[in-house]
């Protein structure tokens, strides 16, 4: 009985371990992590070249809890803010915060993007962006506790941080409803310090496309319907994986909105097996945003936890439309 104990103990041990692994491959590779933040209106989280595209200085915090119910899971802060500096072209920042387990990430991106008008009659756009990223990594030495058990010989009590600078480059197609980008991330190799991360790859350079349409209702019915996909792939090991996207928009007289969605995320070989499903939800009044997503989990680990949680909020102000269509906001 009392090795069958030790056995069950051992499994969930081992299924925790593989938790904080798989959300560290994906989140701490110095790249914000991509949840379905990008699906909160706001499309300045997967590629620079959208800096600038909209009628207000955009801001947006995201709070996320992963996996709750499990000790130590990934939890992630993060700021986004975008506006117009000129007619053609934006700037924008994030910062965010990525804790996961005993190790903490911390870091920024300053993005330029400059648009063009390709044919101003047929609305077909075309912008460019670029991202400088500061990135800082750490371990958490003071929540180690040493025992006699413990399967790491070498417990370390100095301070263990690294930090890394990398750049994005980004490119972004619009015709009428139609929207594309491509982004290439972390174009550089990274430093690494052995001492702190041994069996980390230097290679983080990955490719994000991210493509959808918004078509409208049924004339005054005050409707957008927008199918999208996101699409990743990290050459360190080749992995990718997929969102699928659906939402729609709600609008009343005086532009406020609601809106409603889903999203299905899986591993590129692994279709009939997500990763998770995502329903979400949020509105905008006036200058406040609102929106709130839930992520979860399908597969045997959904017995550990009770999903993923993640709320948004939002001010839009400042506003002044701009004189060139190519930087008007594509939410009408």
């Amino acid at each position: 009985m009392i090795l069958k104990i030790k056995m069950i103990q051992m499994q969930k041990l081992f299924i925790y371990v593989c938790l904080l692994v798989i959300a560290n491959s994906y989140s701490q590779e110095l790249n914000l992590p991509v949840f379905t933040q990008y699906l909160a209106e706001n499309n300045f989280v997967v590629s620079p070249a959208y800096a600038g595209i909209g009628d207000n200085l955009k801001t947006r915090a995201n709070g996320l809890t992963q996996w709750v119910g499990i000790k130590d899971a990934p939890q992630n802060q993060s700021i986004y803010a975008d506006f117009r500096i000129a007619d053609r072209s934006g700037i924008g920042v994030s910062l965010y915060n990525d804790s996961n387990g005993l190790t903490i990430q911390q870091g920024a991106k300053f993005s330029f993007a400059h648009h063009l008008i390709l044919d101003y009659y047929a609305k077909m756009y075309l912008s460019f962006g670029i991202s400088y990223n500061l990135n800082s990594f750490r371990i958490d030495v003071d929540k180690f506790e040493p025992s006699s058990q413990d399967p790491f010989p070498v417990i370390p009590t100095d301070d263990r941080s690294t930090s890394n600078n990398n750049f994005d480059v980004s490119a972004l197609y619009r015709f009428k409803g139609f929207f594309m980008s491509f982004n290439a991330n972390n174009i550089l190799g990274k430093d690494i310090d052995e001492t702190i991360r041994t069996f980390e790859p230097n290679l983080l350079l990955n490719y994000q496309i991210y493509s959808g349409y918004t078509f409208r209702g049924p004339k005054k019915s005050g409707l957008e319907f927008e199918p999208s996909v996101y699409y990743q792939l990290f050459s360190s090991d080749k992995r990718s994986s997929t969102d699928l996207n659906f939402k729609f928009r709600k609008f009343s007289r005086n532009e406020d909105y609601y809106w409603a969605g889903i999203s299905y995320r899986f591993l590129n070989d692994q279709f009939f097996k997500p990763l998770n499903i995502g329903p979400m939800v949020g509105f905008k009044k006036s200058i406040f945003y609102l929106g709130y997503a839930y992520q979860i989990t399908t597969n045997n680990l959904s017995s550990f936890n009770s999903g993923t949680h993640m709320v948004t909020i939002g001010l839009d102000f400042l506003r002044g439309i701009s004189n060139c269509p190519c930087t008007q906001s594509p939410v009408h």
